[in-house]
This record gives structure tokens, sequence and C-alpha cells, in this order.
């Protein structure tokens, strides 16, 4: 009996350890967003450097299709996969992130890294960060510590934080919902980067928990049948799919449009 009571004890207790975190990241809500000093953004991220690049004008025209969907009344919260690795899902992120953030009426974004994995957005950003998502769901840092934005007050970011030794299983707790929930109150879009659905199941587990999943394809390289794995496996995960985006992407611009430009 001392055994069965004493198991009994400590699964109360992680019970309750559970409900403090959900209520802790649920009544948070003054945000503080600490500025990164130093940090070395990656080129790639054209967006940042130069928004009227060509590239640059790639990004809002995916932001003027995001915007104009459901009647103007666009997905709010919304998670980037790819099929398979290296197809550009986090530059595309980061990029998409920017673009809306430099909108006219200068909305608050915020950048989640939910790649538990093999997280990269800190990188991109050439930030080191000493908390993220992992220690946030987890309860081993409070919101304030994990946010953090570059040089735009109304862009924020949350990194991976340390790999977990459960990723899917913590992407699917009530904190994770919670969390989602709380920042849905807080920013006006939240950008979700997430693992390749076909390698691991943790954008399934997440997009069934925002407003929609954009599918990044690169050019060349994905096929036919891998993207329409992929598209399979997020409809099973009742996800709802609200576009696809074609990277690495070469072609000629005539004379006549360059000029224009």
């Amino acid at each position: 009996m001392g055994k069965i009571t004493s198991a009994l004890k400590k699964a109360a207790e992680e019970r309750m350890n559970r409900i403090e975190r959900v209520s802790r990241i649920r009544e948070h809500d003054q945000l503080v967003v600490k500025k990164i000093g130093e940090s070395l953004v990656d080129p790639a991220v054209v967006t940042y450097f130069d928004p009227k690049a060509l590239i640059s004008e790639q990004y809002k025209i995916l932001r003027t299709n995001i915007l104009s969907l459901n009647k103007g009344v666009p997905p709010r919260a919304i998670v980037v996969t790819s099929s398979i690795h290296s197809e550009g899902k986090t530059i595309t992120s980061l990029n998409l992130a920017v673009s809306l953030s430099q909108a006219v009426h200068k909305p608050k974004v915020l950048v989640v890294d939910a790649d538990m994995r093999k997280g990269k957005v800190h990188k991109y950003l050439g930030v080191k960060q000493e908390f993220g998502l992992s220690e946030l769901l987890q309860g081993k840092a409070d919101l304030d510590q994990c946010l953090f934005h570059v040089d735009m007050d109304n862009l924020a970011f949350i990194a991976c934080g340390a790999v977990p030794h459960h990723p899917a299983e913590l992407l699917q707790s009530e904190a994770m919902r919670h969390f989602i929930s709380t920042m849905r109150k807080q920013f006006d879009f939240v950008i979700i980067d997430t693992p390749p659905i076909i390698s691991v199941t943790d954008s399934g587990i997440v997009g069934s928990m925002v407003d929609g999943v954009l599918l990044v394809v690169q050019a060349g390289r994905t096929q036919r049948g891998i993207v329409k794995r992929a598209e399979e496996s997020l409809y099973q995960a009742h996800c709802k799919v609200i576009g696809t985006v074609l990277s690495n992407i070469e072609y000629h611009l005539p004379e006549y449009i360059y000029r224009y430009l």
C-alpha cells in the first residue's frame, strides 16, 4: 500500500506542476520583449536587409495573398513546414514574418521556432539564446526569458531551446495549446516554423492547433509524389493547408519588367 500511496502522491504533484506551468503562460498579460544587442542576421533574410529587392517583392506578394484570404480576415497563427529537409522553410518563415511586420499598419509579429530537433531560427538571426520554446513548455523558463527582438520593435522571436527528450509529446501538450492561444492575443500574427512533415509528426501536431499551414517546396528537387504524400499527411492530421510556397526558383526577367522595377 505504501508504494501505491507514493505513486499516487507523485502523480498528483506532477499534475499540479503541469497546471502551474499552463497557468503561468495563460496569465502572462504584460510581455517584456528584450532586445538582443549584437546580432549577425544571415543575408538570406533579404527582407530584413533590402525590403525593395526583387526577392523581397516575392515575399510581399506572399504577404498580400495571405492577407487577402478569407475575405480579408486572414489566418493569424500559421505553421510553416516542408516535405523534406533543406527546402527553405525557416528562411521562408523569417522573410514572411519580416515582410508582415513591414506592412503599413505595422502589425505585431511573432516567430516561434517549434523545430525542437534541429531549429535554426537563432542561427539565421545570429544570436545566442539561452532559453526557448522547449524550456518554456517544460516550465523551466518564463515567457520574458524567451522573447527577444533584433532591431524591429514589432517583430519578436522565440528560439527552439535545448532538444527535449520527447519533442512531439511536448508539442502535443496542453501547455503548447495555451501558449498558442496566449500568443494569438498578444500578437497580430504568429508564424511557427516546424520540422518537415514526412520526417516527423511535429508539424501535423502543431498544424492542427493553428489557422493554417504553408507548405514549402523546393523547385527542381522535391518530387511530386513526395509533395502529395506531405499534403496527405497534413490533411490526415486535420491541418488546413492554405498554400504552397515554391522556393529556389530561377527565372529571367525581361528587360522592360526590370526597367519598371
